[in-house]
């Protein structure tokens, strides 16, 4: 049975689902589809309220009140603001250097392993990087019980002769740099390239190729517009298919585009209020993530409607971290000094 969900509204104000063309098909949206709208200024509400120091309860939806979702933009998830703010933006502005810290990051994708390392080390640094040196500070934590890397998803390690997981990587980060591909990277002439280039190095698919380009997108050094170019992961394409149907495989990144690009007709449509990020619209990767999270949310508020993988339950519970949420992005964006003057937007 469908589970009643406050991001939900109430029937009569239901918007009929037409036939949509997108990429030559005739698609027909599913309820999800309706349902990833208002999960999105459901979950964009929360975000606000916590931003702004509002008390709980940020929302009445029980999934979203029990269930852990990332942030409808994934440049305010906590570790893309560790990561932008801590890492990327803090220490030498060197090219070479800003690569190597935020692909020594992304590998492990895990503020606590970057703390353990800055607390052992001081702030990482190629010009003076030795294996031994990160391999027994990581190799201790492992031993001593502590988790490495994150849960957000697997990050395969390549087989470059080390027997440990993080060893491996160490070795990937190494054979990176030896291959110049800060530089390369540097010289690219689009978005797509950049994953192209990423894409060349073991255990670097599709999805993890896409996911690090944004992440060095972030940077003083590149300035890829995000609407460029998009990758659905697999996650996204569970979504899309529970959004749109078995006839939605094959085209999932000309559906991210069509939704990113008619986000403001759908809030419209099903009068919904989407505070935007400091003025910024939703981008490809936003709207690739947000399929992913309508995914799991569906999994419990539309148990009838079936996606690829066949998951029905939520894994990660929401707990609450007592940490202020932050809200500081790439300065080439232009939106930090707007959401610090930004009030509160309540649910």
């Amino acid at each position: 049975m469908t589970v009643a969900v406050a991001a939900q509204v109430e029937p009569h104000l239901e918007a009929a689902r037409t036939t949509t063309l997108i990429a030559g098909r005739h698609l027909k949206p599913t309820a999800v589809f309706d349902t990833y709208w208002r999960f999105a200024a459901a979950r964009q509400q929360m975000y606000l309220a916590r931003l702004h120091g509002i008390p709980r309860p940020w929302t009445h939806d029980p999934i979203l009140s029990q269930y852990r979702f990332t942030n409808c933009y994934r440049a305010a998830d906590r570790v893309s603001q560790h990561l932008i703010r801590d890492v990327i933006y803090r220490g030498d502005q060197d090219w070479d250097e800003v690569f190597f810290r935020t692909m020594l990051f992304k590998l492990f994708n895990r503020s606590s392993t970057w703390q353990l390392l800055t607390a052992a080390i001081g702030t990482p640094s190629w010009h003076d990087y030795r294996f031994d040196r990160y391999d027994s500070v990581l190799s201790a934590a492992m031993t001593g019980g502590q988790r490495l890397y994150s849960a957000a998803y697997v990050i395969p390690p390549p087989q470059l002769g080390e027997i440990r997981k993080h060893r491996n990587h160490l070795r990937l980060l190494e054979m990176m740099m030896a291959a110049s591909a800060p530089a390369r990277i540097a010289e690219a002439a689009s978005l797509r390239e950049v994953f192209t280039l990423l894409r060349t190095f073991p255990t670097l698919g599709n999805f993890l190729a896409y996911q690090f380009a944004i992440d060095l997108n972030y940077t003083a050094e590149l300035a890829f517009d995000e609407m460029e170019y998009v990758v659905a992961g697999p996650g996204a394409r569970d979504g899309i298919r529970k959004c749109f149907g078995p006839q939605a495989h094959g085209i999932e990144t000309d559906i991210i585009r069509y939704v990113t690009d008619t986000q403001e007709e759908h809030f419209a449509r099903l009068n919904l209020s989407f505070p935007t990020l400091g003025g910024r619209r939703l981008h490809l990767i936003d709207c690739q993530n947000l399929f992913c999270e309508v995914d799991k949310y569906a999994r419990l508020a539309h148990p009838d409607i079936a996606g690829i993988s066949g998951r029905t339950q939520i894994k990660q519970h929401f707990r609450q971290d007592t940490a202020p949420v932050t809200a500081w992005f790439p300065p080439k964006w232009a939106i930090n000094d707007r959401l610090a003057a930004a009030p509160p937007n309540p649910a």
